[in-house]
């Protein structure tokens, strides 16, 4: 059959990796033919244009900066994107019949392409529920609750919601969320549909991992302890910065590697105070991230406190794939530090709280045992409930019945 995948993730190939291109790889390896829209922003200086592999036809539509950007840009980006995918859609795509359209939040702006596509194909819609805006917008305090950008919002998240056929949400808190908050929600449109990826056994040698540590000019006798991915706003770093002042174990190094509207601040932190146990790092490309990743010891979540609304990073599966223990500090509503300790990889701890972390640190570093127990089960819990495998047979399954 003919997938359309509308995303604003940057996708050049699905070799690439990621929670979006494996699962569309699943497909792809499973015989069907992948057609994606996705944004080439402003910056990257590009027309539109098309990549094609394979079964798939990968549309790059020029946009505004919309990842990683600032407010203002970033909102009149997401405002217009819709329009110039719709008119992307028409104008390379015209003559492709869908069976199936597969799209995810963010954005909340694609419904009249979804209708559209549905109406002329007889499509079936899959929604990917990643995130839930705006109302992490309101916590994040960018826009007022019950103003007029919260309510113009609120009206386009309704009505995507209402032409999804079925809406896939990444955990059991999200799915309680939705049916707490939106009691128009058919609560038979809802279903656990975590993130996912195609598991790949990442083994590494003591003197590959050794000579990492020494491209990077990382300590070669203390635990690295990784955060990696967005460095925004909603990450409630300073927390992240907090712990690397207040927290210093002697056998332990913090290594931050990423991109986003706080790396600026991030940097600021270094340059002024110099922390010697630790070491910032720009976002690197995936394959090179993935070897320095799978050099350290301890993965890192952070969320800011202030979240309603419960969020479940997707670099909890990188850190997953790697078999490596997670300490995440989140607040209180996501259900990510239930999976964690429920499922023996990790410890959870409530943003904010530094003596928690400070006994967690130590906690991790004095059994080794246990230590290589969290590891083992890091990997296991990827293959049982993120193996992009369950994914794919989710949706197919609602695809078929219908």
């Amino acid at each position: 059959m003919n997938i359309l995948f509308l995303t604003l993730v940057k996708i050049s190939s699905l070799e690439d990796g990621g929670i979006f291109p494996d699962l569309l790889l699943k497909f792809r390896q499973e015989g069907h033919n992948i057609y994606i829209i996705s944004p080439t922003e402003r910056r990257d200086k590009l027309k539109t244009h098309i990549i094609e592999e394979k079964n798939t036809k990968i549309l790059r539509v020029k946009t505004l900066n919309i990842q990683k950007a600032n407010f203002i840009e970033k909102g009149l980006g997401i405002l217009a994107v819709e329009n110039q995918y719709f008119k992307a859609l028409k104008s390379y795509f015209s003559s492709v019949k869908f069976d199936l359209v597969l799209y995810s939040t963010p954005p909340i702006t694609f419904s009249k392409i979804i209708q559209f596509v549905k109406e002329r194909d007889k499509a079936y819609s899959y929604l990917l529920l990643k995130d839930i805006f705006p109302q992490n917008a309101v916590d994040m305090k960018m826009i007022k609750k019950d103003g007029v950008l919260h309510k113009m919002f609120l009206k386009k998240e309704k009505r995507l919601y209402e032409i999804s056929n079925k809406i896939g949400c990444m955990s059991k808190a999200n799915v309680d969320f939705i049916i707490n908050h939106y009691p128009e929600v058919d609560v038979t449109k809802l279903e656990i549909n975590p993130n996912s990826i195609i598991p790949s056994k990442k083994e590494i040698t003591l003197q590959a991992k050794e000579y990492i540590k020494i491209k990077y000019k990382l300590p070669l006798d203390k635990k690295i302890f990784v955060y990696g991915g967005n460095l925004g706003r909603p990450q409630g770093l300073d927390f992240l910065l907090k712990t690397i002042r207040e927290v210093k174990n002697k056998d332990v190094f913090y290594l931050i590697v990423g991109s986003g509207t706080e790396f600026s601040k991030i940097k600021l932190f270094f340059d002024t105070e110099k922390p010697n146990n630790a070491k910032l790092l720009k976002g690197l490309p995936k394959k090179e991230y993935d070897v320095l990743l799978n050099s350290c010891d301890i993965g890192l979540i952070f969320l800011h406190r202030d979240f309603t609304i419960p969020n479940f990073p997707g670099r909890f599966l990188s850190y997953l794939e790697m078999g490596m223990p997670v300490i995440a500090a989140t607040d209180k509503n996501t259900d990510l530090g239930k999976v964690i300790e429920q499922n023996n990889c990790g410890y959870w701890l409530e943003s904010g709280d530094i003596e928690a972390m400070k006994n967690i640190t130590t906690k991790i570093l004095s059994d080794n045992k246990k230590l290589e127990e969290m590891k083992n089960n890091a990997w296991s819990l990827l293959l049982k409930d993120y193996n992009v495998d369950r994914s794919y047979n989710l949706i197919m399954k609602e695809f078929e019945h219908v």
